[in-house]
């Protein structure tokens, strides 16, 4: 056996059951010297590398299983930190932490549990999560398996919620993400920056455990977090230090598949402009699939949730170089289609359609005229704008009139440029500036410089010699006040209009949605239905309640006449075998519908075999059809004159002729008509 394994297993032998002090601290001094790399230390290069390979977990799992001990609370407390905690922050810092982790999620809350927990913090605290990771940079770490790397790696992101379930409120202040994720990243510079300083004297180093640990924080959530202490610090490092750029590229190109995207949304976020985007990916939308899917797709399509600067970002990032420039050119053709879709136009909400323009209008701006030219976009943009005007919704109206001046302006569309009246909004003043390019770092001076000028030629005398107070005023006394608002439409103007009239001619205009047809034939059905209604007399109840009121308020006036109180008391005493109809009959007036029905039947048969660019009935809108074809069957009571004809044909043939003609098809229509009988009503 080796020298090494017995006096391990010795000093364990006594930490387990010696009671003596002098034993225990010095199998405390002999497992310390195993750890502590010093001029004083007596053991080997070898045998320590042994120990930290081969024992030095079994050493602390042994500490951590005695941590109940009698001999633990005798030690000084110098003695303690130095020989007890120092084994915990000397020796190799991924068994460390997993020991300790597993310690703190085994113990019961009591005063070892306290002991565990404050040497967890001094763990983070002494930079040993910088270690731990520098010591997989440079592949010191012994060599393990998937499965203990993919527990250390959640140990290492998920520690504040280890700490929270197991200590609750009284967990520590440097456990919990605001404070633990943050320190995380800056131990993730320190390895970085010993990579880059290892790889400058030439030392071969490996960043996939880092990129791993990048990724595996990024997917829990926290990469607003992460990326806010990194990404400052690797653009600046990026800016004129190439090996920072190569540390950065290979680093992300380490970091896995599944994680990459949630790396990428984070970044883009927290970096500050695509020039420091693009130091820092490198061209990972190049080689790496999942990434340009991310980069050129998600980010500009479907994740509308970011703001503007994101995507001047990822679209300057991609114009940036000439590598990258050709996936510019195919991000506006997927743009333009996807802008374009007249389905997308109807079903996509508002706030994702004013995303992708935006991401239209960039890229636009970025490209050149040939490059434009080349991709021959116009046809397709036209029909989008099209798809927007023809829109019922104001606001994608709006953005249809925008781009289109945009567009013209930009591609000089037969040499004419677009101009719409529109009401301007927050959005649309956006927009329009998203075509004038981004402003760069001396553009404050300039206008700082800008402000300053207004303020000296409001002191300048010489602006008295413009003075128009010498020229004869016009003559304004006959001037009208244009306003902004429409003139006011009074009721009984309203009235006068045919209302059916107008609602027939606008069931087959454009620029109605398939809704608002259904309510135009919805409209005429109720109004057909009430003019064929009796006029009914009926009183405003307010007023009848008003004077009830008033004639109670003098009990002794009464205003209901004595022949009528001497009626009522007959009527109320008096029997009846037989009583007739107390009510009067309902006075005949003629049917308010019938003169008007043509205006209501002719005009919707008009054009219902005419396609029209957004309407054709006999095609996709066949629901309308079926609405349309019950409507008129509202107005003329079709099912009645269809019982009507049906009678009308078997009366006028001969008997003889319909047994003989029609012998199958008059058992079923007699069975119908009997049906149709037993019914007092035909609906």
């Amino acid at each position: 056996l080796s020298p090494v394994r017995l006096k391990v297993a010795q000093c364990l032998r006594t930490l387990t059951a010696c009671t003596h002090d002098e034993d225990i601290a010095a199998a405390l001094h002999t497992l310390h010297s195993y750890v502590d790399e010093g001029p004083e230390s007596f053991t080997t290069s070898v045998q320590r590398a042994e120990f930290r390979r081969a024992h030095y977990t079994r050493a602390l799992q042994c500490l951590v299983s005695n941590v109940q001990a009698d001999w633990l609370r005798r030690l000084a407390a110098a003695q303690r930190i130095e020989l007890w905690d120092g084994l915990f922050l000397h020796g190799p810092p991924e068994q460390a932490l997993l020991v300790l982790m597993e310690g703190i999620g085994s113990l019961r809350p009591s005063t070892n549990l306290d002991h565990l927990v404050s040497i967890t913090e001094r763990f983070l605290q002494s930079g040993r999560l910088a270690d731990l990771l520098w010591s997989y940079c440079l592949e010191t770490a012994p060599s393990d398996s998937p499965q203990l790397r993919e527990t250390l790696l959640g140990r290492i992101v998920a520690l504040p919620d280890l700490t929270a379930n197991r200590l609750h409120p009284h967990n520590k202040p440097l456990f919990l993400p605001r404070q633990y994720y943050p320190l995380l990243a800056s131990e993730m510079l320190t390895a970085l920056e010993r990579t880059c300083q290892a790889l400058k004297d030439g030392t071969d180093c490996s960043l996939t455990f880092v990129a791993q640990t990048l990724g595996k924080v990024c997917i829990q959530g926290h990469s607003d977090v992460v990326l806010a202490v990194l990404a400052p610090r690797l653009s600046a490092c990026t800016h004129s230090d190439m090996v920072w750029r190569r540390v950065c590229w290979k680093l992300l190109e380490n970091v896995p598949q599944r994680w990459i995207e949630s790396v990428l949304n984070g970044l883009v976020q927290a970096v500050s402009g695509p020039d420091a985007f693009g130091r820092i990916i490198g061209n990972l939308v190049l080689t790496n699939k999942k990434a340009q899917f991310v980069i050129t797709h998600k980010l500009l399509l479907l994740h509308y949730k970011y703001k503007t600067q994101v995507l001047r970002i990822v679209l300057g990032y991609l114009a940036a170089d000439r590598e990258r420039r050709p996936l510019l050119i195919q991000v506006l053709r997927s743009v333009s289609q996807a802008w374009a879709n007249p389905s997308a136009v109807k079903h996509t909400p508002l706030e994702q359609q004013l995303y992708v323009t935006k991401a239209l209008l960039l890229s636009v701006n970025l490209l050149t005229d040939s490059e434009l030219q080349e991709l021959q976009l116009l046809q397709c943009l036209l029909g989008g704008m099209q798809s927007h005007l023809d829109s019922n919704v104001v606001q994608i109206r709006r953005v249809g009139m925008v781009v289109g001046e945009c567009l013209s302006t930009r591609m000089d569309i037969s040499g004419t440029k677009l101009k719409f009246e529109y009401e301007q909004d927050e959005d649309t003043r956006e927009l329009l500036s998203l075509m004038t390019p981004a402003v760069t770092s001396d553009e404050p001076k300039a206008s700082s410089e800008n402000k300053t000028g207004p303020r000296s030629s409001k002191t300048d005398p010489d602006s008295d010699l413009d003075s128009d107070d010498e020229l004869t005023p016009y003559d304004m006394s006959g001037d009208q006040e244009i306003s902004q608002a429409s003139p006011p439409r009074y009721l009984r103007d309203c009235l006068e209009s045919t209302v059916t009239q107008y609602l027939t001619t606008e069931f087959y205009s454009l620029n109605y949605s398939l809704r608002q047809r259904l309510d135009i034939l919805e409209v005429l059905a109720l109004a057909a239905q009430e003019l064929s209604k009796p006029i009914t007399e009926k009183r405003d109840p307010s007023v009848g309640t008003a004077a009830n009121t008033d004639l109670t308020l003098y009990p002794g006036d009464n205003p209901v006449h004595w022949r009528q109180v001497v009626e009522k008391r007959i009527q109320s005493n008096t029997k009846r075998l037989r009583r007739g109809a107390t009510q009067p009959l309902a006075k005949a007036t003629p049917n308010r519908y019938a003169p008007v029905a043509g205006h209501f039947f002719f005009p919707l048969l008009r054009n219902y075999d005419r396609p029209q660019l957004t309407f054709d009935l006999l095609g996709g809108d066949h629901l309308v059809l079926g609405r349309l074809i019950h409507t008129l069957g509202l107005f003329m009571m079709v099912r009645r004159g269809v019982l009507f004809a049906v009678c009308s044909v078997f009366l006028s043939m001969p008997s003889q002729n319909l047994l003989l003609d029609f012998s199958d098809q008059l058992f079923e229509t007699r069975t119908w008509l009997a049906g149709k009988i037993t019914k007092k009503n035909f609906s």
